[in-house]
């Protein structure tokens, strides 16, 4: 295990970069936790790789590493990259460990994961980073064997919202429609250095056996019932399709117009885009 993120820093003259949202696990028991998580029931092998956003100090990657995983990391903060390759040396030349200077929002994640036949995606998640590099884990439903990541805990709580509940909106949907979202390690602030203010949850993207097919149709319902949560579906949909078609196929679903997108279901938003998306297609 390596020393605390504070005795890093001090040991290569760095400090916490409040601009790259840096907070640093720094709890050995919960860092811990985490590993396991991210590595569930899934056995290292020469087939299983797991692609790590944001190395930070190496404290998970030491974990995985420990456990056997090959790992390729992503680091965007140069001034981190010579202590990585420093501290993890003897791994990169053994080739368990392979260290790429990128911005996780841009980077070729699958090709990073190469040949590998088990994928898992993990990462600490910088807050003004969560909400891309969520869109983009959601377009590998089939490819990965599952996502772990650290997330502020309201974001873990608009992840796992069921309908009708007051943190339910697009981003549950869309996620919940092609990943079974669990919850795994929660972490309060002191668990981090420097400790933000907020708390943190370690969650599971697990991949769907049936992944809704988030098609144009699908993305617009979605979209229009949450952009003013209080209006009616019959408002919110307006110009979406015309009138008598929503009030003739929405009932046939389900679905009350005068309800609001909160209380649809993914199942119900799919079901309805189904539905919608053959009437375009007849003649």
């Amino acid at each position: 295990m390596l020393p605390p993120p504070r005795t890093l820093l001090n040991q290569f003259g760095l400090r916490p970069k409040h601009s790259f949202g840096q907070n640093f696990l720094s709890d050995p028991g919960l860092l811990s936790k985490v590993a396991s998580a991210v590595i569930g029931d899934v056995k290292p092998g020469p087939k299983t790789r797991i692609l790590e956003l944001g190395a930070g100090l190496g404290a998970l990657t030491a974990c995985l590493l420990e456990a056997g995983f090959l790992v390729t990391a992503i680091e965007r903060d140069r001034d981190l990259i010579g202590p990585l390759g420093e501290l993890f040396k003897e791994a990169i030349e053994e080739g368990r460990l392979v260290l790429v200077e990128d911005d996780a929002k841009t980077a070729d994640w699958l090709g990073l994961l190469g040949d590998a036949e088990t994928k898992i995606i993990a990462g600490n998640l910088p807050y003004q980073l969560t909400g891309p590099l969520l869109e983009k884990t959601i377009r590998f439903p089939t490819q990965i064997a599952h996502a772990a990541f650290l997330v502020q805990r309201e974001v873990a709580d608009r992840l796992a919202a069921a309908a009708g509940t007051e943190d339910y909106g697009a981003l549950s949907v869309f996620t919940q429609a092609r990943f079974r979202i669990e919850r795994a390690v929660s972490l309060g602030g002191g668990a981090f250095y420097p400790p933000p203010k907020v708390s943190s949850m370690l969650v599971r993207l697990v991949p769907r056996p049936d992944p809704i097919e988030e098609t144009r149709v699908f993305q617009n319902l979605v979209k229009a019932a949450f952009r003013a949560r209080r209006k009616t579906l019959r408002n919110a949909w307006k110009g979406l399709f015309p009138s008598d078609v929503m009030e003739e196929v929405a009932p046939k679903e389900g679905i009350s117009l005068d309800a609001r997108g909160e209380t649809l279901t993914t199942e119900q938003f799919a079901n309805l885009a189904r539905r919608l998306a053959s009437l375009e297609r007849a003649p």
